[in-house]
């Protein structure tokens, strides 16, 4: 089925609880407050349930995940505030109708891999953890017991932009353009180097490309990394990018480990033009089926495909 794989929605309660609280991450009304961020001024037909499930059945999906905003930092809050917005999150989220399915989050202040694999149980999609969690072989090792959770039960690992450290007299734009890319390029690079050898056979996706980290294979293999093999369980999410930057991962990995996302609300999906309507089927639908079920573990999980050679 047609499947976007990032997604934000607000639930109710989840929303509430925001409301409540007057530290960051805090909403004044529908004025968003969170640290390193300017004051952002939500749009409430963003969280409207009614609204978005018409909207995802304009944009023809048939699956929609949706995932905690992690750069509200809610993961690193003290278990006695994050706990009662994760359970919010994921209460709220797992009664949506369909098309929506959900990304879990942990509490990463004390974390908890039984609650984790519970909220799997329950029916979330996988794991969204922030690339601030997995900046480097401590951070892999860290998380590490919820990973062997997910091995467990088939699914994916999810990683998305964290918070962010205030950045005085930048433009809004600022967080968006080079603290979340530069943790993504930071995760990526610490996957390929302490992750994947801990974690062979987890499915893990990217979102926003990784940054676009792996256009730098050539620098890798100068600099002494090796270019490898395609890594065929590591995913590229496409949101807030277009046809040039998806094209050029498309080169540098091959277009099996790319997936469609949007990011909506903060962007509106962009479906690239790769020249085949198969590409787009691909990003849409074979891509995103594979990154959440699996596929045929008789296959090497490694593409025989130097990066970088023509598909």
């Amino acid at each position: 089925m047609p499947t976007d794989v990032h997604q934000h929605i607000w639930p109710t309660g989840f929303i509430e609880l925001l409301r409540a609280r007057t530290t960051p991450p805090y909403l004044d009304g529908w004025t968003l407050q969170a640290d390193g961020e300017p004051p952002y001024e939500v749009d409430p037909a963003d969280h409207d349930i009614t609204a978005r499930t018409r909207l995802a059945a304009t944009d023809g999906l048939g699956l929609a995940l949706v995932s905690l905003s992690s750069p509200l930092g809610i993961e690193y809050l003290p278990p006695a505030e994050a706990d009662p917005l994760l359970a919010a999150f994921h209460d709220g989220a797992l009664a949506l109708p369909a098309p929506f399915g959900v990304w879990a989050s942990p509490c990463l202040s004390a974390p908890d891999p039984e609650a984790v694999e519970r909220e799997l149980r329950r029916g979330c999609a996988g794991l969204q953890l922030p690339a601030t969690a997995l900046l480097d072989a401590v951070g892999w090792t860290r998380c590490a017991p919820f990973l062997d959770v997910l091995t467990r039960h088939g699914k994916p690992l999810f990683i998305h932009p964290g918070a962010v450290r205030p950045t005085p007299d930048a433009p809004p734009w600022w967080p968006a353009l080079v603290p979340y890319v530069h943790q993504m390029h930071a995760s990526w690079f610490a996957f390929r180097a302490f992750g994947r050898a801990r974690h062979p056979r987890l499915r893990v996706c990217f979102a926003a490309l990784a940054g676009l980290a792996p256009l730098h294979g050539e620098r890798l293999a100068i600099r002494g990394g090796g270019r490898g093999q395609v890594d065929f369980d590591a995913f590229y999410e496409t949101s807030s990018y277009g046809t040039r930057a998806v094209d050029a991962v498309v080169r540098a990995v091959g277009i099996d480990v790319v997936v469609g996302g949007s990011d909506r609300p903060y962007a509106p999906p962009v479906i690239p033009d790769l020249g085949a309507a198969a590409a787009v089927h691909a990003l849409r639908t074979t891509n995103p089926a594979r990154l959440l079920y699996g596929r045929d573990r008789a296959v090497s999980p490694w593409r025989t495909r130097p990066e970088g050679s023509p598909s």
